[in-house]
């Protein structure tokens, strides 16, 4: 324990080691919260005298203006670097107090059949890369990310598979006051998957493959552009609008895959590992019981 040491000094030094080991995305997202909400807050302050504080305030002080999820995440981050500083400086902080709103979990919004119809309907007949883009994510599971770090090289026709190696984000420096995209390995290790083509998806892509070259981007066609997924938010809102089909952002893609492999008899492990969740637990909590459809089922058959 060092006299008069800074809060400041101690996430300097946590986020040091943390640069080594975190991806770049990752790292500068951590560095934002910090920036964001917690040195603000806390200033200059001693760790001898955030010892003596209560956390609690500036847990009150957070949910004022963030969403539960939002500030579980702030609160992590801070418990992390706060558990370094106990096991290398030997200060002391109790968390058994530490109190944290509950985060209700919200309806995930899925594409009726009838709309799920009309936007590949539409997609088929533009038969633009970025709108086969849509189909394609709306019949594996893909995030916004990987379709836009998707090379032609890991689609794989002759094994009609997808190969999920990759994602792209735009990240901010703060220290630089920039922002860049960045394409790195997806966000844990189950993401790095292969999903396998129906024979819709196969019959659709197996016209196209011998127009590009292997290490183009699905989307641009070029090895040398590509198209941010920023960029591809716009695009997706515009076909939303043309298709008139309202409240619906690109991870709405996503849930309206996996509510309907559960539909159709999926296990939960399957989808996991298509959606390439860390924990099959996510997959069960998040849309094994979304579909009321399922329920009725089978209480029709008591």
């Amino acid at each position: 324990m060092k006299e008069n040491q800074r809060l400041k000094e101690i996430i300097n030094e946590w986020l040091q080691i943390k640069k080594i080991t975190l991806k770049e995305s990752t790292y500068y997202g951590y560095v934002y919260q910090i920036n964001q909400y917690i040195i603000p807050y806390f200033k200059d302050i001693s760790m001898q005298e955030l010892e003596k504080y209560d956390i609690n305030k500036f847990v009150e002080e957070l949910m004022k203006t963030l969403k539960p999820s939002t500030l579980k995440n702030v609160m992590i981050l801070f418990k992390a670097i706060l558990v370094y500083s106990m096991k290398k400086y030997k200060y002391n902080f109790n968390f058994d107090f530490l109190a944290m709103p509950k985060i209700h979990k919200e309806e995930l919004k899925v594409l009726s059949a009838r709309k799920k119809s009309r936007l590949e309907k539409y997609c088929l007949k533009s038969n633009t890369l970025r709108d086969i883009g849509i189909i394609i994510c709306l019949n594996t599971g893909l995030r916004i990310g990987e379709i836009c770090a998707l090379k032609w090289e890991c689609i794989d026709l002759e094994k009609r598979c997808i190969k999920v190696k990759q994602t792209m984000q735009r990240v901010y420096n703060k220290v630089d006051k920039k922002s860049s995209i960045v394409i790195d390995l997806p966000k844990s290790d189950n993401s790095i998957r292969t999903i396998p083509l129906s024979s819709k998806l196969y019959n659709i892509l197996k016209p196209l493959k011998n127009q590009y070259s292997k290490n183009s981007y699905f989307l641009s066609g070029s090895p040398c552009k590509y198209i941010e997924p920023r960029n591809y938010q716009k695009m997706f809102k515009n076909c939303m609008k043309v298709c008139n089909i309202k409240g619906c952002h690109f991870h709405t893609l996503r849930h309206s895959f996996s509510s309907d492999c559960i539909a159709v008899g999926m296990d939960a492990k399957s989808l996991s590992e298509i959606l390439g969740h860390s924990d099959v637990k996510i997959t069960m909590n998040r849309y094994v019981h979304s579909n009321i459809n399922i329920k009725k089922k089978y209480l029709e058959k008591l």
